[in-house]
């Protein structure tokens, strides 16, 4: 009994030991990359996203290909970027600007390494609403931007405003369906009645078919019954004859026709 209450006692001992030896320890040399990364992420990115937030300055790298952008802010900014992933974050920031605003500063963020990615979470203030920019770096000694979105947040209001059209949505999709089934099933009614009407349209000539079928049969029916008893009488007949003449047999009688007399 006291092996298996240690058994027990060391079973969540080891599940603990085991969390605590997942967590990844960053090198002397990553933790400089993440800090550079958050560095880079708040002063330059930003700084520079933010000043193509209006429609003429959004525009301005329309003109150059991916290659001279990059090498415009390598050495401007001295900013390892994508050519492409810069203009897409440039058209992000600027069609967020309407919502959020002029950005008037940031407050803090957060750094995360995901395999060869370091994606960097910066709070941003806005003059009109605040969000949540994303840089994403890649995780080596270049620590090239590869890609940027700013996310406006939405607040209380806007986050019920969203459920309860969410739910207004749903509770309408499910009546409206109900009322589609219901109408399906009303037909079912019409579908029978109508089936109804025709089957009382054609009942009568099947009754006078059936009428007209049992007749003839009838008929047929004393038809066979004459012609047998005439043969029997035929047969009765001749075997009278062949008694009264003394034969054996009525091979030699042949009867032509036979007539019934009226009684008087």
């Amino acid at each position: 009994m006291k092996k298996f209450l240690i058994l027990l006692c060391m079973i969540p001992c080891i599940f603990g030991l085991s969390a605590c030896g997942s967590e990844e320890v960053l090198t002397e040399y990553e933790q400089y990359k993440v800090s550079n990364a958050q560095q880079l992420a708040d002063e330059m990115v930003l700084y520079l996203f933010s000043q193509y937030m209006d429609d003429e300055a959004a525009s301005t790298f329309d003109e150059y290909t991916p290659e001279e952008i990059e090498y415009l802010l390598n050495n401007q900014y001295n900013i390892s970027v994508e050519g492409n992933a810069f203009v897409s974050a440039i058209n992000s920031f600027h069609s967020a600007k309407d919502t959020v605003g002029t950005i008037t500063g940031t407050a803090g963020s957060t750094v995360e390494v995901k395999g060869d990615q370091l994606v960097v979470e910066v709070e941003v203030t806005g003059e009109k609403k605040n969000a949540t920019a994303e840089v994403i770096f890649s995780n080596d000694m270049f620590m090239k931007l590869e890609s940027a979105a700013l996310n406006p947040k939405s607040t209380v209001g806007e986050l019920m405003g969203k459920a309860a059209l969410n739910t207004l949505i749903g509770m309408g999709t499910v009546f409206a369906v109900l009322i589609l089934i219901s109408a399906i099933i009303s037909c079912f009614k019409l579908i029978s009645k109508v089936q109804e009407g025709k089957a009382a349209k054609t009942a009568p000539a099947k009754e006078a078919t059936g009428v007209d079928n049992a007749v003839s049969q009838i008929a047929e029916q004393e038809a066979v019954a004459e012609e047998t008893d005439d043969l029997e009488l035929v047969a009765v007949i001749a075997a009278a004859i062949a008694a009264s003449e003394g034969a054996a047999s009525t091979d030699g009688l042949v009867v032509r026709s036979v007539r019934r007399r009226q009684a008087y």
